[in-house]
């Protein structure tokens, strides 16, 4: 018979030993972690979830989705497994609390700055406006549309509830600041259908010191002061009104800015028709715009034969390759007909130069709110 009464010396075990051995192979976690976990309780405003870790983690409400959830049941079912991002350290209670809310903001971000890469178009119903713009909701971060990259006669107010197709301007994820054009989604829409050199109708929508905006089909082009005539102006106010329907050429798409340049000098017949008798250039506008094709044609015909190889010689006439080797200066003595980057660098324009009716990205700044606002406060954990 084994007897009952064995001490811990003779065992060779104690309470203290078993509790260092559950410590030794105890999972440790800390807020950050990706960890998977099963549904253990659904309660009425959060849940318990089974991670490994000694007292059962708990995720609120709030942080079971990147949108508004009223009730756990439409995010989690009871059993299912699936990944968790633990939020904080373990309370007096050692509970650790989890979010889902966190994994989807993560994945949104990556999703829209690949978006952002492929200059895709995308679509969003907007949801609401304010002073400044409007605003969207993209992969579930709220995305803001500037009042100058919305292009539509309708009031902002009537907007909401309207699906708008979107370029992207700004994915920030560290100054959680999603901006967004509707104006240059339209643009590019409408470029595939435009060409240089092409004639359009279009009405003075707007004047500035520097040219004309005409509205072609729902976008806007500029016919800067330079391209109205082939004499002097001192404004196009002398030559335009508002609401005025004008016939202009396109000379220029930019379908990354978003901009289409116009003219009318081009079509005139003789220099200062646009001036002196505006109806003439309209009646000879498609005449002289074919000219002007042709003559872009035979510039870049041109172009083409200089950038043509010169003809190849014979194969006799040719040296071999060890004779022509002592012409040929080592990579060295070339190096200093070569301007380094730096000399270069004051010829390149900033890549952020927009047209002087865009505001710059630090003026709307204001009124962009920020990506990952919602209903709800995030706990101060997740702003660390």
């Amino acid at each position: 018979m084994v007897n009952q009464n064995l001490t811990a010396t003779e065992i060779g075990f104690t309470h203290e030993d078993f509790a260092a051995l559950l410590d030794k192979y105890d999972y440790h976690f800390s807020p950050g972690d990706v960890v998977p976990g099963t549904v253990f309780s659904i309660e009425p405003r959060g849940a318990l979830i089974d991670i490994g870790a000694k007292t059962a983690a708990y995720i609120p409400i709030q942080e079971m989705s990147i949108n508004r959830v009223d009730s756990p049941e439409e995010v989690l079912q009871s059993n299912e497994t699936r990944e968790f991002f633990i939020l904080t350290d373990e309370n007096e209670d050692g509970q650790l609390t989890l979010s889902i809310r966190r994994i989807e903001y993560m994945r949104a971000w990556e999703r829209v700055r690949q978006l952002q890469a492929e200059d895709a178009t995308v679509r969003s119903g907007v949801f609401a406006t304010n002073r400044g713009g409007a605003l969207v909701r993209i992969e579930g971060l709220r995305g803001f549309i500037p009042g100058s990259h919305i292009s539509t006669r309708k009031p902002k107010e009537e907007l909401v509830g309207e699906d708008l197709p979107l370029k992207f301007l700004e994915v920030d994820e560290e100054r959680n600041r999603l901006v967004l054009s509707h104006r240059r989604a339209l643009v590019e829409r409408k470029m595939n259908r435009l060409e240089v050199g092409e004639v359009v109708i279009g009405t003075v929508r707007g004047i500035k010191p520097y040219g004309a905006f005409i509205d072609i089909g729902g976008v806007s082009g500029l016919l800067h002061i330079s391209e109205i005539s082939h004499e002097h102006i001192d404004t196009p106010h002398s030559v335009f009104n508002v609401n005025d329907e004008v016939k202009v050429m396109i000379i220029d798409l930019d379908a990354e800015r978003g901009r289409i340049s116009l003219s009318t000098k081009q079509l005139e017949p003789e220099p200062g028709d646009m001036i002196k008798n505006r109806d003439l250039v309209y009646d000879k506008a498609e005449e002289m715009a074919a000219k002007y094709r042709e003559q872009l044609l035979a510039k870049q015909q041109g172009a083409t034969a200089a950038a043509a190889p010169a003809e190849v010689v014979a194969d006799e006439e040719i040296p071999p390759a060890a004779e022509l080797e002592e012409e040929i200066p080592p990579a060295a003595e070339l190096e200093e007909e070569i301007p380094p980057a730096a000399e270069l660098e004051e010829e390149i324009p900033p890549a952020a130069e927009l047209e002087e009716e865009i505001p710059v990205v630090a003026e709307i700044e204001k009124e962009i709110p920020a990506a990952t606002e919602t209903e709800e406060e995030i706990p101060a954990a997740i702003e660390e």
